[in-house]
Formats: structure tokens, sequence, C-alpha cells
């Protein structure tokens, strides 16, 4: 009997595979970021369509929404300035929604391609 086997009374323990480990943590931690950047642009997309819609400013969703799609639109909140509100909403909550849509797939893609190296 082997050293192992004495200290574990004689049962082997099953061994890990850690590269399976690994690249199961790899795969769920893009699959969080890949969603988060999503809801996002989610976000942003129900702001566009609550303003175009004239939706009640005072509805707990529609400020929920509201509130969160101005930090998320970061710098592309007045990136045009048309005269109509409406529009400068579409425009620029539309380009930071296309923005989070593009981040979420490259973060994505990112994260699997460092999870890869050394294969």
């Amino acid at each position: 009997m082997s050293s192992e086997d004495e200290s574990t009374g004689g049962k082997r323990r099953p061994s890990v595979d850690w590269v399976a480990v690994k690249d199961k943590v790899i795969s769920i931690l893009a699959a969080v970021v890949r969603w988060v950047f999503l809801l996002f642009a989610l976000l942003l997309v129900l702001h566009v369509v609550f303003t175009i819609a004239d939706a009640n400013q005072d509805n707990s969703i529609v400020s929920f929404v509201g509130k969160w799609a101005d930090p998320l639109a970061l710098g592309f909140k007045d990136m045009f300035q048309p005269n109509d509100a409406q529009l400068k909403i579409l425009v620029n909550y539309g380009i930071a929604a296309i923005f989070w849509l593009i981040v979420s797939s490259l973060g994505a893609t990112i994260i699997r391609r460092l999870g890869s190296l050394g294969k």
C-alpha cells in the first residue's frame, strides 16, 4: 500500500482535472461578462423606446431605466445635439447600446482566448 493510500484509510482520493475546472471557470466568466454588458445595452434600448413612446416618467419602471441609462450612455450621451429631444435620445443612446453590444462580444471573446492560452 502506498503512503497516499495509508493516509486516506486505504481509499484513493479522486484526482481533479484542473484544466477542466479552469475551462469551466473561464466559460462562466465569459458568460457573465457577456450577459452584464447585454443587460446594459437592453437598458439603453428600453430608455430609447420609453422616450420615443412618451412613456410616463413617473412610472417606477420608466424612472428606474432612465436612472440607469444616463451613466451607461458614457460619453455618447451628448455626442450629437439635434434640436429634437427624442431624436437626440435615439441617436446618442442608440450608439451607446451598440457600443455595449460590441463590448459584450469582444469581452467574452478576449476572456475565452486568454483562457485558452497555453493549451
